[in-house]
């Protein structure tokens, strides 16, 4: 049953990513979170799980073939996303996990005030 659950969260998560670009932080983190009762270090190790195939594959083709990607600039984030996401999952290991949720939460809102202001 919870197979069932989670491949139609996946599926929630994909069609949100292919449309505004989101999926791990803004959809799959708090679903876990509050929805299946995971840890925020939970939640946030397994979207990272998630994410190690070739998830978001399909979806970058179909924008790639719609000339919206820029494979030189994603092949340099690609790199530093690499060594970033190894040292930043070997500094949250100690934090608790409350501060960790709050610290997402602020992110999340000061990320949205931006867009939604436009600055």
């Amino acid at each position: 049953m919870y197979g069932l659950l989670y491949i139609l969260l996946g599926i929630i998560a994909g069609i949100l990513s292919g449309i505004f670009g989101i999926g791990g932080g803004t959809i799959l983190i708090p679903a876990l979170v509050y929805l299946f009762g995971l840890t925020q270090h939970q939640a946030q190790g397994t979207t990272l799980a998630v994410m190690v195939p070739p998830i978001g594959l399909l979806a970058a083709l179909r924008y790639y073939y719609s000339g919206n990607v820029k494979l030189g600039m994603a092949g340099f984030i690609c790199v530093g996303f690499v060594i970033g996401g190894l040292l930043g999952a070997h500094l949250v290991q100690e934090l608790a996990d409350k501060a960790l949720k709050q610290l997402f939460g602020i992110y999340l809102l000061v990320i949205s005030l931006r867009m939604i202001l436009g600055r």
